[in-house]
């Protein structure tokens, strides 16, 4: 613990350690929230209409909408690294043991 302007409050590596009840949960946002902050800016990159963006990453405009407004919780690991990879991006996963 840390004393921040007289108030006492932990320090956490992340906002989703914060905000999570397990490292576990974390861990899931982080990765879930990597994806969509990658995807999001290749669709920008794009400089196409939301109607073509959806069509190239084959999902409904509704949904393309949920991931550009950040509705993290709208999307799994799994749907986020489709639509990744359908986004041109090469996703890699890097793993180390947790410090201890």
């Amino acid at each position: 613990m840390t004393k921040v302007d007289g108030i006492r409050g932990q320090v956490f590596a992340s906002v989703w350690d914060a905000l999570e009840d397990s490292p576990a949960e974390a861990a899931n946002m982080r990765l879930r929230s990597e994806l969509m902050i990658a995807i999001r800016q290749a669709v920008a990159e794009w400089s196409t209409t939301q109607t073509a963006a959806a069509h190239r990453l084959e999902v409904t405009q509704p949904r393309l909408n949920d991931l550009l407004r950040g509705r993290i919780n709208n999307f799994s690991l799994d749907s986020l690294t489709v639509l990744a990879a359908r986004a041109g991006l090469d996703v890699h996963l890097r793993i180390e043991r947790a410090a201890a």
